[in-house]
């Protein structure tokens, strides 16, 4: 995925969730944040970013922000992203899903399954399959974790993939890590246990538990390799 007009910054402070200051050019700029996580890990005074420039007079800023310099990484933090690098790479055929036959026939994004919407649906010839994606900013010393905040949407979207496997379905949770270079995923259990024994009940029970890096630039970010999943602590 290719971002437009892409500007280098520095991060000043983030007031709430949705906006942050930037210098950009000696000059002090408001800028959307795309992601409503905490990234106090990333988000530091003084950080190298990258800004997505649109200038665009219906806007409220004519900046977002996308990616951010952590030491010799840069991390991607756009939230709607992981789906759209997800279904590029299936598209491309980059990705290949372990355990389903025949070759994707249909990807189809935000489909509603019971109480719950995945983020995207597919067919072979020979079978359906669920998707649920997870983006994924937090790294600490080469270990990247999610979630960085509890949430109880995602661990109902875990159970209700576990319904569509019992009912049929191929199912997969796939964490797509926003950047490069990193050791292993892991359920983040600090701050969300319920999460992660949901992974690991998922997994038990069939559910495929995935994590792709991605190769990440001030512009652009494109899936990259297959990365070791831990489960247990």
């Amino acid at each position: 995925m290719q971002y437009k007009n892409s500007i280098q910054a520095t991060f000043i402070e983030r007031p709430n969730r949705f906006i942050a200051y930037c210098e950009v050019e000696g000059e002090r700029v408001k800028v959307h944040v795309k992601n409503t996580g905490r990234c106090k890990e990333l988000l530091v005074p003084g950080c190298m970013v990258y800004l997505e420039h649109d200038p665009n007079p219906n806007r409220k800023t004519a900046y977002s922000l996308i990616t951010v310099q952590k030491g010799e990484r840069l991390i991607n933090m756009d939230s709607q992203v992981p789906n759209k690098v997800f279904y590029e790479a299936i598209q491309e055929k980059s990705v290949t899903l372990p355990g389903l036959l025949g070759d994707v026939t249909l990807l189809k994004p935000e489909k509603t399954y019971k109480n719950s919407r995945f983020d995207a649906y597919i067919e072979t010839k020979q079978e359906k399959a669920f998707v649920e994606v997870k983006g994924v900013t937090l790294e600490d010393e080469g270990i990247v974790r999610f979630p960085d905040a509890p949430s109880e949407r995602a661990v109902k979207h875990i159970y209700e993939l576990i319904e569509a496997m019992e009912e049929g379905y191929r199912a997969y949770l796939i964490f797509i890590i926003q950047m490069k270079g990193v050791k292993y995923f892991t359920p983040n259990r600090v701050t969300h246990e319920a999460f992660a024994k949901a992974v690991e009940h998922a997994a038990a029970k069939g559910v495929h538990i995935l994590a792709y890096d991605c190769k990440v630039t001030e512009e652009s970010i494109k899936i990259g390799e297959d990365v070791k999943v831990i489960l247990q602590p």
